[in-house]
């Protein structure tokens, strides 16, 4: 039996969820917010990390291919090697060019935080220039990758809409508007696993927030109190 760690309110959790529902493997999930993961199974205490028969494996892109190669039927990956290539690229350039330059943006766009006015103005033109090459990638035919849900629709569900989101509230344009997005996902929200994966990220994110919030309350106690 396969075991997900992490919590549901994690791009990059519900990146991995996604693809072991969709691929049909059966797995159980157990919470672990950041700060209470298994240094053992996760050394840098993130989140994904999946237990296995053969171990622990962390990081979501390494707990992918070890999906597929462990479990190749209902493949989330092509056989054709240019193929393949071409679904991994996407993976590569939504989460190193897109999610990950985005993410400096999330805790003002999202966490009621501040970031300065010279980061914002550091990131717009990189975002413009990453966003600029991604689009060249896309197929949105109907799956971002082509004819196929592939791992790279497990990616672009779970990313894309949180990149979309903090430039628009950020910079007061959507920098992703000028792609099929929102027809995109409107299909994508159709599939039952996609809607099984927005709804356990809505309840959790509101536990996240909860515990943000009683977090921010002790420490606002104990900073009155001199402690």
């Amino acid at each position: 039996m396969l075991t997900l760690c992490g919590f549901s309110a994690s791009n990059y959790y519900n990146k991995v969820k996604l693809a072991l529902l969709e691929k049909g493997l059966p797995f159980d999930e157990r919470l672990a917010w950041i700060g209470a993961t298994d240094p053992a199974a996760s050394p840098l205490g993130k989140v994904p990390y999946l237990l296995t028969e053969d171990g622990p494996i962390s990081e979501s892109t390494v707990i992918l291919e070890y999906i597929e190669q462990r479990y190749p039927d209902n493949p989330l990956v092509p056989a054709d090697p240019y193929a393949a290539a071409k679904v991994r690229e996407l993976v590569r350039y939504i989460e190193l060019h897109l999610e990950l330059v985005a993410r400096n943006l999330f805790p003002e766009a999202f966490f009621g935080g501040r970031i300065s006015p010279s980061l914002k103005d550091k990131l717009l033109p990189q975002l413009e220039k990453n966003v600029a090459a991604f689009a060249t990638l896309p197929r949105f035919d109907p799956y971002i990758a082509g004819a196929h849900f592939t791992l790279a629709d497990c990616a672009a569900v779970v990313h894309l809409p949180l990149v979309s989101a903090a430039t628009k509230i950020i910079y007061g344009r959507d920098l992703l508007a000028t792609l099929p997005l929102r027809s995109y996902l409107a299909r994508m929200a159709e599939r039952p696993h996609v809607q099984k994966v927005n709804a356990d990220r809505k309840t959790n994110t509101e536990q996240l927030m909860a515990r943000a919030k009683a977090a921010a309350s002790v420490t606002a106690t104990a900073a009155t109190d001199g402690r």
